[in-house]
């Protein structure tokens, strides 16, 4: 196993193969390469274009070169470890990330969040399941329907819908994938509370793991991004019984 990696590791670590039905583009990035020989033929089968790292560098090497439209990233690695990982791709965009990993406590799943990650998958893990939260996030990752409204400026906060952007104070606001799905809901029913439920129905789709703290999690990291004062959100109200709320300040002429 050892020798094998080495090998891998000698000649670049990398690999491609081009799938035949969705077309989207995965980065894994793992040190197993057994389980990402695995991972790669699986989605290959289901018509993903897949490109592979065994570690961290070499993964923020493809993400850079490949532009991926998701990444797959394990948490315990030589080199660079996850987290260091996901930090700097964070830096690179708002690519979704699914972190792989062994580590299945709820402390590591919240800091895998808090990390920008858009979710988290344990390992050993079922393939279907790995398969539908592939689906989810990046279903998730698409742009609103044309018909939803697409901009807000009120000065202090922009929003593009369109352009997939936010901005405070004129500056850009680095958000997750989820975390920007997450305020375009928020955004598209301005003036209406929104359950959890609802915003797991809609914004976590398909993915039967998802529980309330996720919403507050994403909630209270979105908060932390946008508004003047998180402790005293202007922004996304917490209506007490009913959900959250985007609440729409006066819009700049």
């Amino acid at each position: 196993m050892a020798g094998k990696r080495a090998r891998e590791r000698n000649t670049g670590a990398l690999h491609s193969t081009k799938g035949l039905a969705k077309g989207e583009k995965l980065l894994i990035i793992d040190d197993d390469a057994t389980l990402v020989k695995l991972l790669r033929l699986t989605l290959q089968s289901e018509g993903y274009e897949v490109y592979s790292a065994l570690d961290g560098i070499e993964g923020l090497r493809c993400a850079f070169a490949y532009r991926p439209d998701l990444i797959i990233l394990d948490l315990m690695m030589p080199r660079m470890d996850g987290w260091t990982t996901c930090q700097r791709l964070r830096q690179m965009g708002d690519t979704p990330i699914i972190m792989l990993t062994a580590k299945g406590a709820i402390p590591d799943r919240v800091e895998g969040l808090r990390e920008g990650a858009d979710d988290y998958v344990t390992k050993p893990f079922d393939t279907e399941e790995l398969l539908l939260r592939i689906a989810a996030v990046l279903r998730r990752a698409k742009r609103p329907d044309p018909e939803t409204p697409l901009h807000y400026d009120d000065g202090w906060l922009s929003i593009d819908l369109a352009g997939g952007s936010v901005q405070r104070e004129g500056q850009p606001v680095n958000l997750t994938q989820t975390e920007f799905s997450l305020l375009a809901y928020l955004f598209t029913n301005a003036g209406k509370p929104l359950s959890t439920e609802e915003i797991l129905d809609r914004v976590w789709a398909a993915d039967d793991d998802a529980t309330p703290d996720l919403v507050k999690v994403h909630v209270r990291n979105l908060r932390r991004k946008i508004e003047r004062d998180f402790h005293q959100p202007q922004y996304i109200v917490t209506m007490r019984g009913r959900g959250y709320q985007f609440c729409s300040r006066k819009a700049k002429n």
